[in-house]
């Protein structure tokens, strides 16, 4: 953080002690904002943190688990109501518009005071928020054919036609607000947006939600995450589990329901608490001093946290990869977005179950129902042929897809050159992706002659960089996923097979 960051930051701090924010809970907040110059400092504090995305907030103490640690009261909240209350121009037009979306109506409403500049009352926070925001409504074509994966170039599609659609519904009312046109533009209107959708917090008197100072520096932990190492790695965490028992599933199948009833009871850790009027927020685990907190949104894929924040997780336990199945496999009882590959490789109960019973002889499928549905395996024939059929079903998808798993980590050590340091051998790229490096260049207007690319990289190359990164990061752990099912399947079918041998060897002894 350089000194003009540093000084503004302190600014910021400054101006949200005045507002009551605080992070010492058990201070009256009148006396907290005026003896002290800064609203952190008791349990929590801003530091950056480049692997999470930037800024961040760290302990500043040992914190215990479910601890207050920040209160923000109501008046320091930006929410439509709030905006409007002290705009009548504003409070006016936003009421003639009753057929915009309530996520509109934020997104016009924050516009339009970035549009007052240093004459807003709330010009200090925003000059906190990010300029730049690397959601999907953001991708460009080629960076949203970097997915690969058509399930994600599609919902790709889909936000940022949802997009354009949002901004010319709210036009009108941005013309009627004489916005500034710098205000009013598709590129203005996705920072707004990308704002609303990244930074809100749930309120329970609109459904935009709100924008909450200081409390938006919490950086995200997906629900269950603390029961992960981070550092890890996938494969042995898979293969310390894989050779257990629970190959059938019913020995886990009780404990699996307890974890889901445990998630469900709190998948975010912060909330508006009326009887002190105010937003707080609780420590999700014990942190030692030093130690970034962290706070969970709620439960996401990696393409949603694209979708929604910009951003994904190399470990995700909510991750889940998806198969095309035929209309039948589906059709028997289970919802088809419970029909996946989990993070760690292995198949989801529902998948496993729907499985089992579509391997089943038709015959028998009435009768061995009850079992499937049950999570348990109907035999060891039957369970073979499962797994083998998702062994080929990886296949077949990781042999349909541009570019291999190898080919993308070297893909991703490219770009990260690219983005340090001059590249003067374009030949360096793996030959498979060579045509997404022409279509960078291509996307981005950059000059590339004699095997060199134009250095350093303008601005908007940079930001396309980045997301161009998000993609091929996303598309290379959505195939360690399917490469991991494979693992999965073939050792479970070896030792399925194993046993079999020994029964048949033990009934002739």
């Amino acid at each position: 953080m350089d000194a003009v960051e540093e000084e503004s930051l302190k600014t910021f701090l400054k101006w949200a002690t005045k507002l009551g924010i605080t992070d010492s809970p058990e201070h009256n907040l009148l006396s907290h904002s005026i003896h002290s110059s800064s609203c952190l400092g008791k349990s929590l504090y801003v530091s950056h943190f480049p692997e999470a995305g930037g800024r961040g907030l760290v302990a500043i103490r040992d914190l215990r688990k479910n601890e207050l640690i920040l209160k923000v009261p109501k008046s320091a909240l930006m929410t439509t109501e709030s905006l409007t209350s002290n705009d009548q121009k504003l409070d006016s037009c936003i009421a003639r518009h009753s057929h915009l979306s309530s996520t509109q109506k934020l997104s016009v409403c924050l516009l339009a005071e970035m549009g007052k500049g240093k004459s807003s009352w709330w010009h200090i926070y925003l000059m906190q928020l990010p300029r730049h925001y690397d959601t999907l409504a953001s991708f460009t074509k080629f960076e949203t054919q970097a997915l690969q994966v058509d399930d994600a170039i599609w919902t790709t599609e889909r936000v940022i036609s949802k997009a354009e659609s949002d901004w010319k519904e709210a036009c009108p009312l941005m013309r009627e607000l004489e916005l500034k046109p710098q205000f009013s533009t598709f590129k203005a209107w996705l920072w707004a947006s990308a704002t609303v959708s990244s930074r809100t917090m749930h309120v329970p008197w609109d459904d935009a939600g709100c924008l909450c100072p200081v409390g938006d520096f919490f950086n995200y932990a997906a629900p269950g995450e603390e029961s992960f190492d981070g550092e890890e790695d996938l494969e042995s965490r898979k293969r310390d589990t894989t050779l257990q028992s629970n190959f059938l599933w019913d020995d886990t199948d009780s404990s699996e329901k307890k974890d889901v009833e445990q998630l469900e009871r709190r998948l975010t850790d912060a909330g508006y608490e009326k009887d002190v009027d105010a937003y707080c927020f609780y420590a999700r685990d014990n942190y030692k001093k030093g130690e970034q907190v962290l706070l969970s949104y709620g439960t996401y894929t990696n393409l949603e946290l694209l979708e929604h924040y910009g951003f994904h997780l190399i470990v995700n336990p909510n991750e889940k990869a998806f198969l095309p199945l035929e209309a039948d496999i589906h059709s028997n009882s289970w919802p088809q977005d419970s029909l996946y590959i989990q993070w760690d490789g292995r198949p989801s109960f529902a998948l496993l179950s729907a499985l089992r019973l579509w391997t089943a002889p038709q015959s028998q499928r009435k009768f061995v129902g009850r079992l499937a549905y049950s999570g348990l395996q109907l035999s060891a024939e039957n369970e073979i042929a499962v797994m083998k059929w998702l062994v080929a079903n990886c296949h077949t998808l990781l042999d349909r897809l541009p570019s291999s798993v190898e080919e993308d980590v070297l893909l991703l050590d490219f770009i990260d050159n690219m983005h340090m340091y001059p590249i003067h051998e374009v030949g360096q790229i793996p030959l498979a992706c060579g045509d997404e490096l022409v279509s960078f260049f291509e996307d981005n207007k950059l000059q590339k002659k004699c095997n060199a690319v134009e250095f350093p990289l303008p601005s908007k190359a940079i930001r396309s960089l980045e997301r161009w990164k998000l993609s091929v990061q996303w598309r290379l752990r959505y195939k360690q996923i399917l490469v991991c099912c494979v693992s999965y399947c073939k050792e479970v079918i070896e030792f399925l097979s194993s046993q079999h041998i020994s029964c048949k060897k033990a009934i002739v002894t």
